[in-house]
C-alpha cells in the first residue's frame, strides 16, 4: 500500500520512472515507487516504538555497509564490505517477513584499498527492478544478480573509467529508469556520468565531468513531462537527457552542494542542500545555496533558475524535503529549519536531539527524523514545531556492537575524525508495506505495528 513518500505525498509528484509494484522501494530514497494518500500513510505507519516494543525483527548483516536497503515485493537487498583491504563485498537478500537470509553473494574487490572508518564503505545504494538487483561499489565493481542470487553480469568501471583518485572514496548511489542504470563517478581525476544497459551491463553512453570531491547522488526528475537526470554536485548543477547523455543545461551559481540529493518537488522544481564544509571552506557560497530551483524550457533551450534561497537552512548528509508546501532541512546538530516553499521565508527552527544522516520521511501529518545515533524523532507536519514521539532502536547506554568499527586509522587526523563513527550509525531506511526497515552498519531493524 505504501511505497515512497520521502519528499512529499502530494499529487504534484509525477509518474514513476519504471513500473514498480506497490510496497516496493527500488532505489536510493525509494524513488520510482507508487504513491499513497497522506491519510492512509499516517494511519498505517508506526508512530512509536522502543527496544522492547514495535521492533518486529532484527538481523545481522555480513561486514559493514553505509548503503540504504532496497526492496522488491517480499525481498530486501543490502550491500556491505569486509576485510583489511575491503577485500570482499557482499550482496545480501533478506525476507521482509522475518529477516531470514535468503541468499548472500560475495564479490571480490577489483581494487583493494585500506578499510578505514574515514572512507566510503559500501556507500552506494543498489537499485532493483522486477528482474535484477544491481550493486555498485566504490571500487567501480558493478554487478547484477537476479532475485535468486544468480550473477547476470559484471562490469569493472575502474578499468574503463578509472583509476579513481578519491581520499574518502566514491559515495554516489545510482539511479535508474526501465532500461538503464546511471552511475556517477566523481573524484579528483577525470570524472563521468555513465549509463549502463540493465540487461547486459554494456555502456550505453558516458558524459565527461570535471574533477571534484562530492558524494551527492544523481536523480531523475520530471521536467515538462520529460525525465531529466539532475546532478547537484560541488559547485554546479547539471541536467542530462537519459537516452543520450546530452547535457541540457548547467547552473554554476551554487556552492557547498557536496552531499545531498535533489528530490523532485513537481513541475520541474527541486531543493538543493549546501553545507559550509568541515573547515568552513564553502561557507560563502553555501550561505546562498540552500534553495529551490526551477528548470524550464525557453523555446528549444532549457534553463535553470534559483527561485529563492534561505540563509537559515543548512544540511548534514540528509537531503532537504518538501511536504504540503513546506520545506524541511536538518543540520548537523539536529536543528530543523522549516521554510515556506512558496516564499522561501523561515517558518520556524526547532531542535531535535540528534543529527540526521538519513533523509527525513514525510507521511501525512508526520515528519520522521532518523537520528544517526538510533533515536527517531517524529514531529508534526505543519507550521508549528511539535514533537509527537521519540523512538529508540536500542537502549541509550547499550548500543549494539559492531566489530568492523574497530579499525586502525593510519594518521592522527583520521583517528580524530573517526571518533564520529565510533558507534553504530543509522545510514538509511526503506518504507515497505507500512513498515520501516532501518539499516545501521552491520544490522537491520524492521519496525511495524
Amino acid at each position: 500500500m505504501l511505497s515512497q513518500l520521502v519528499f512529499s505525498a502530494l499529487a504534484v509528484c509525477q509518474m514513476p520512472v519504471c513500473q514498480v509494484p506497490v510496497g516496493s522501494w527500488p532505489s536510493f530514497l525509494g524513488v520510482g515507487g507508487s504513491w499513497a494518500s497522506p491519510t492512509t500513510a499516517t494511519e498505517s505507519l508506526p508512530l512509536q516504538w522502543s527496544p522492547n516494543q514495535g521492533i518486529k525483527w532484527q538481523a545481522e548483516l555480513a561486514g559493514h555497509g553505509q548503503s540504504s536497503p532496497v526492496a522488491w515485493g517480499d525481498r530486501l537487498f543490502f550491500t556491505s564490505v569486509a576485510g583489511a583491504k575491503k577485500d570482499q563485498y557482499f550482496v545480501s537478500c533478506l525476507s521482509l517477513k522475518d529477516g531470514t537470509q535468503l541468499w548472500q553473494q560475495t564479490v571480490q574487490n577489483g581494487t583493494p584499498v585500506e578499510n578505514s572508518l574515514y572512507v566510503s564503505r559500501a556507500a552506494p545504494t543498489p537499485v532493483v527492478d522486477d528482474q535484477q538487483v544491481i550493486a555498485v561499489f566504490e571500487s567501480g565493481d558493478c554487478i547484477a544478480f537476479d532475485h535468486s542470487g544468480k550473477v547476470l553480469w559484471r562490469r569493472d568501471l575502474n578499468k574503463s573509467h578509472g583509476p579513481f583518485i578519491a581520499e574518502f572514496g566514491l559515495g554516489a548511489s545510482p539511479c535508474q529508469d526501465a532500461e538503464r542504470v546511471f552511475v556517477l563517478l566523481e573524484h579528483d581525476g577525470p570524472s563521468h556520468l555513465v549509463a549502463l544497459d540493465k540487461q547486459s551491463g554494456e555502456l550505453v553512453w558516458e558524459a565527461s565531468r570535471s574533477p571534484r570531491r562530492s558524494w551527492a547522488s544523481p536523480m531523475l526528475i520530471d521536467v515538462a513531462a520529460e525525465k531529466q537526470i539532475v546532478v547537484s554536485s560541488a559547485g554546479g548543477i547539471d541536467g542530462y537527457e537519459p537516452a543520450s547523455g546530452k547535457l541540457l543545461w548547467s547552473f554554476s551559481d551554487i556552492g557547498g552542494n557536496t552531499g545531498t540529493t535533489p528530490l523532485d518537488c513537481g513541475a520541474g522544481k527541486f531543493l538543493v542542500g549546501a553545507s559550509p564544509g568541515r573547515q568552513g571552506e564553502n561557507a560563502t557560497q553555501a550561505a546562498t545555496s540552500n534553495c529551490l530551483m526551477q528548470v524550464s524550457r525557453e523555446g528549444t533551450n532549457w534553463q535553470a533558475t534559483k527561485l529563492w534561497h534561505n540563509t537559515d537552512a543548512s544540511p548534514s548528509w540528509a537531503s532537504p524535503i518538501l511536504h504540503r508546501g513546506l520545506a524541511y532541512w536538518v543540520n548537523r546538530v539536529g536543528v530543523v529549519c522549516c521554510i515556506n516553499a512558496a516564499t522561501g521565508h523561515t517558518v520556524y527552527q526547532g531542535r531535535s536531539k540528534q543529527s540526521c544522516w538519513a533523509t527525513p520521511f514525510a507521511a501525512g501529518d508526520r515528519i520522521y527524523l532518523f537520528g544517526k545515533d538510533g533515536l527517531t524523532t517524529v514531529i508534526a507536519a505543519g507550521e508549528t514545531f511539535k514533537i509527537l514521539a521519540e523512538n529508540r532502536l536500542w537502549p541509550e547506554n547499550a548500543p549494539p556492537t559492531d566489530a568492523s568499527l574497530q579499525t586502525q586509522e593510519s594518521t592522527a587526523e583520521r583517528q580524530k575524525a573517526a571518533a564520529m563513527f565510533s558507534g553504530p550509525t543509522v545510514y538509511g531506511y526503506a518504507v515497505v508495506d507500512d513498515q520501516f526497515v532501518i539499516r545501521i552498519g552491520n544490522r537491520v531493524y524492521c519496525i511495524g505495528e
